[in-house]
């Protein structure tokens, strides 16, 4: 196979074309050296998987900046996923079965790895780039999950490229030696950062897979929507992109319920981990295998305002104007409120709101009221949706949308999952629309309707309108009225597929006062 390899290099002529082989092999020239990947099964699609866009980050490279990639010869082999970043091995649960988890195996440490789809047999074609971010709460998650598998949308002509960044301890740890280190004083923010560098890479590489480097929209759902969020905010992202998908998921409200932290008590809570090892030196903690750090270093880890990646909150980089000028698309899920908790019944639920509320608990009340058990029940779910979901979303469109020649695009995912058994319960719940959104339901083992298949021909072609021209509208689609914070249009997309007024817009503004001040005069 080698020896076929070399052979096909010979004939390899041109940086900019791709060497497509008899055996469904194909060569192209990226910044680091030649690399080889697949057709699908038609031979219409290009497939380039674990191509490194960085050093591996172990070692020394451990809680640093990504490093650039060392050059080699030869030509390597991009045929299967990298490794996907250290993490607890995948387990399904609650809602998520194993298609919505990264593969068993490889998880390590070295994980900076990216994936190409592309449509295209010679480079020069400038196709438009979607670039995707995974969720997993910052602490799980990979390219190897099956339903973000790239094919289906570059048949609809698009390069899409899916990257691997840092999660948990390795991509988020702040630790005050790691500041002192580091030449912007800034420490915790690895994983935003090769996001970065994965970005990077593609204005350097992507024209050769036929790809627009002017034309790069990233998406991301969950804490991958909270890291497009984020990358719409840093400064160190500018330029790498002009457009954003953001799926239930964003930082542009400082929300108590979703952590967040400065600098200072991010590096606090570095210290009680290294405190967990008898050495704590950075030395000592960087030669801990990586499943021993793993098993020790407890908590939660997100972004956080390091002043480097993130100068200062995403809510005050929107509140002053800062972010970086995209058009957007955004919008969550009708069912993705969690009860962490239990449920109250209906007394609970009351006396709840008059302590947490005080003198608004009668417009709490009557914005998500409580007259019966189920009623209440209800209720708590949808608070729980909107302030962790639906208020972050709902924010990022209207402050975007401030923005002189913004475009902006707003949706309510409402199809309940088709299901048997215990997964019935869970209907239009977070990550649901995911498969939908990139015509991914073959890679999902759920009784699917011929309203899924519509519904899914319908949201990839929204995605990949809106990342060709800013635009999700299209020949033979429903029409999808753009967004403003006058009318507050949005698309609702379930069994029918239609524009209409955002129909709960009231609770949003009530649970975006509870917990803000800042951005308050800006939002109204």
């Amino acid at each position: 196979m080698k020896r076929m390899i070399s052979v096909m290099a010979i004939g390899f002529i041109s940086l900019a074309f791709f060497s497509n082989a008899p055996n469904g092999l194909c060569i192209v020239q990226i910044s680091s050296g030649k690399i080889s990947g697949i057709t699908d099964e038609t031979g219409a699609i290009s497939v380039y998987k674990g191509i490194p866009f960085a050093a591996p980050p172990v070692g020394d490279f451990r809680w640093k900046a990504p490093q650039p990639v060392r050059p080699w010869d030869g030509i390597k082999e991009c045929w299967s996923f990298g490794p996907s970043p250290m993490q607890n091995k995948p387990v399904p649960f609650s809602m998520w079965t194993e298609e919505f988890l990264i593969a068993k195996e490889p998880i390590s440490e070295d994980c900076l790895y990216l994936n190409v789809w592309t449509p295209v047999k010679s480079a020069g074609e400038k196709k438009p780039v979607l670039v995707w971010i995974y969720g997993g709460g910052f602490s799980s998650g990979g390219t190897s999950v099956p339903i973000y598998d790239g094919e289906a949308m570059a048949k609809k002509g698009i390069v899409f490229v899916s990257v691997n960044y840092r999660v948990g301890v390795f991509g988020f740890l702040a630790h005050p030696e790691l500041t002192k280190e580091s030449n912007h004083h800034a420490s915790g923010n690895y994983g935003l950062m090769d996001q970065i560098a994965a970005l990077q890479w593609v204005q350097k590489n992507i024209a050769v897979f036929g790809g627009d480097p002017g034309n790069v929209t990233i998406a991301g759902q969950s804490a991958g929507s909270m890291s497009v969020n984020c990358l719409v905010a840093s400064p160190l992202a500018k330029g790498l992109f002009i457009r954003a998908i953001g799926e239930s998921g964003a930082e542009t409200v400082e929300n108590p319920m979703l952590g967040g932290s400065s600098l200072a008590r991010a590096e606090q809570q570095g210290r009680k981990i290294a405190g967990a090892f008898e050495d704590s030196s950075l030395t000592a903690l960087r030669r801990i295998s990586a499943s021993e750090l793993l098993k020790k270093a407890g908590g939660n880890f997100y972004p956080i305002v390091d002043g480097y990646v993130l100068p200062a909150s995403v809510a005050n980089i929107y509140a002053s104007g800062n972010e970086n000028r995209v058009d957007l698309l955004t919008g969550w899920n009708q069912d993705e409120g969690f009860l962490f908790n239990g449920v109250k019944n209906v007394a609970e639920y009351r006396k709840d709101a008059e302590e947490k509320y005080g003198k608004d608990a009668s417009r709490f009340l009557s914005l998500y009221p409580g007259q019966t058990d189920s009623e209440a029940t209800a209720s708590q779910l949808k608070v729980s949706r909107d302030m962790i979901f639906g208020v972050e979303n709902y924010t990022w469109a209207n402050l975007q949308s401030k923005l002189a020649g913004s475009r902006i695009w707003v949706y309510r995912f409402t199809r309940k999952l088709p299901a048997t058994g215990k997964y019935v319960q869970f209907g239009a719940f977070h990550t649901g629309e995911v498969p939908y959104a990139y015509d991914n339901l073959k890679f999902v083992n759920r009784p699917w309707q011929a309203v899924d298949y519509k519904l899914a021909d319908i949201m990839s072609s929204y995605w990949a309108n809106f990342a060709a021209n800013g635009n999700p509208n299209g020949p033979g689609l429903p029409e999808w009225l753009a967004y403003n914070t006058i009318a507050k249009s949005i698309m609702m997309l379930g069994e029918n597929s239609f524009s209409t007024a955002l129909p709960d817009y009231q609770g949003l503004d009530f649970m975006y006062g509870q917990m803000t001040g800042p951005l308050q005069n800006k939002l109204h």
